[in-house]
């Protein structure tokens, strides 16, 4: 009476459901960063142009971050969780930066507003 059936150990910060939740806020800060860069640009020739261009690139972007994620929890977390999350936070804030600088700052786009394409919020110890 009242025991409860022992069931098997919760995983925290493991498989789909966190890549999933990873992902998206990867996503979502991604597709979030390269719209700022637009807008202070005055990249493209609308805003609903580019909002369906980021639309599109979201899925994609919460798609590669999420497997990333299920991948390295799948091979090093087993182990290492703290290693594995680490080791996922350092990836996803390169793709971030790669994509952010790579689609949001296109060099060759002449903006007044933008020398050298990189918007005025850029840090500037971050290179672009």
């Amino acid at each position: 009476m009242g025991a409860e059936p022992s069931g098997p150990p919760s995983r925290r910060w493991g498989g789909a459901g966190s890549g999933a939740v990873f992902g998206a806020l990867t996503a979502v800060a991604t597709v979030t960063a390269i719209g700022r860069a637009w807008a202070a640009c005055d990249i493209g020739s609308s805003p609903a142009a580019n909002g369906l261009t980021l639309l599109l690139l979201a899925p994609l972007l919460w798609i590669a971050a999420a497997a990333s994620w299920v991948v390295l929890h799948r091979t090093l977390g087993r182990r290492h969780r703290g290693a594995a999350l680490a080791g996922w936070l350092v990836l996803a804030l390169g793709c971030a930066w790669f994509l952010v600088t790579w689609l949001g700052m296109p060099d060759s786009y002449p903006a007044p507003s933008c020398p050298d394409g990189v918007p005025p919020w850029w840090p500037g110890f971050l290179p672009a």
